[in-house]
């Protein structure tokens, strides 16, 4: 075994906004003929679905505009031939996993997740072997599954239109088993990405009033917080089949969508729909290891890999500038062995502690309803 031994080199955007949703300062009246007009448009495209023809809508009451939402599924329910559709509430116990599954074993076609991240995590969990769609109305800070699927991220008709009768497209789901502080053994989906160190340190020191008021803003106070007691941590991992290797790094994230809130391309190669997991290790050294982490992630992944002319100045997709703060792999699957027990998340919601943890992808494991 390599004692510690870098990570070794590795081998979606954010789309424009459509504008002001209708929704915006409409009645419920005109929210649902605007989504009437957009699903029959969507089905005329898409081509009539079979039955049965029931939605499932697993809402997080503090997020949504409950007589809004409830107006556009009316009017897309009527335009796209659906029986009226089930509610379910999510909890602050349950966010919606058992809440997907119900709906699932009530005979549904396709489950709305209506929230923010973590209530997309949970349905997709709830989901995850059923033959059932997943629908998405964008309700959070950073609806990071939406903005990776470049779906609109404001017009509730258009994404309620869209979860009725848009097309299905099977993306890749992330699966983290993990052995928690005390000893106990918990298995989660993750649509997005898993995180280690610095990342999970920063959740858990979140504000959530101030994230309430300030959205990702709040972040920076979290990070503040996190940077104070930062420090590397020392792990052993595993890649497939390689063998161990022992690292100390700040962050270690495990990436199954690539683009993070404000154009940030954290993870370059990564594709929902690839089979793989991408996963990046962050190590800088002080100010200037930061630095150059940021020019990386802003300036090369974030502008000059989006766009021919900048790929060819970059030297292509395999020829991008290589800094040590900063260090890419890719694979199926993932073990890491902590020294001590540290922070860890699931697309942006902290699990608490852990010891030990097995990432692994199972491709094509859900299909999410997107516009044709």
């Amino acid at each position: 075994m390599d004692t510690d031994q870098p990570f070794a080199d590795g081998p979606a955007d954010d789309r424009p906004s459509d504008g002001a949703s209708p929704a915006d300062g409409a009645s419920p009246a005109e929210t649902a003929q605007h989504t009437a007009a957009r699903t029959e448009e969507l089905t005329e495209e898409v081509g009539p679905k079979p039955r049965p023809r029931l939605a499932g809508i697993v809402y997080n009451p503090v997020k949504v505009d409950l007589a809004q939402l409830k107006a556009a599924v009316s009017a897309a329910e009527q335009a796209g031939d659906y029986r009226p559709s089930l509610w379910f509430e999510t909890t602050e116990d349950d966010p919606g996993v058992s809440m997907a599954r119900e709906a699932v074993d009530a005979g549904v076609s396709v489950v709305l997740a209506a929230g923010g991240d973590g209530t997309v995590r949970a349905v997709s969990e709830g989901l995850r072997g059923a033959d059932v769609a997943l629908g998405l109305l964008p309700q959070g800070t950073g609806n990071l599954l939406a903005r990776n699927l470049e779906l609109t991220l404001d017009n509730l008709e258009e994404s309620v239109s869209t979860a009725f009768a848009g097309r299905d497209r099977p993306v890749d789901l992330g699966v983290a088993r993990y052995s928690l502080a005390d000893g106990s053994q918990v298995e989660k989906a993750f649509v997005v990405m898993a995180g280690l160190g610095l990342d999970a340190q920063m959740i858990a020191n979140t504000d959530e009033d101030l994230k309430k008021k300030a959205g990702w803003l709040a972040y920076v106070k979290a990070i503040g917080l996190s940077l104070k007691g930062g420090r590397r941590i020392k792990l052993r991992f595993t890649l497939d089949d390689h063998r161990p290797r022992v690292a100390r790094v700040h962050t270690l994230l495990v990436g199954n969508c690539g683009s993070l809130p404000g154009n940030v391309l954290l993870l370059p190669d990564a594709a929902v729909d690839d089979g793989i997991l991408d996963i990046v290790a962050l190590r800088p050294d002080g100010l200037v290891g930061w630095l150059n982490i940021w020019g990386k992630i802003l300036i090369e992944n974030g502008i000059l890999r989006r766009t021919e002319v900048g790929r060819q100045l970059t030297g292509g997709e395999q020829g991008s500038r290589e800094i040590r703060a900063l260090r890419y792999l890719r694979g199926e699957r993932l073990r890491v062995q902590l020294q001590e027990a540290e922070e860890f998340e699931l697309d942006g919601d902290t699990v608490g502690q852990i010891r030990e943890v097995t990432i692994r992808v199972e491709p094509s494991a859900l299909r999410v309803r997107v516009p044709d």
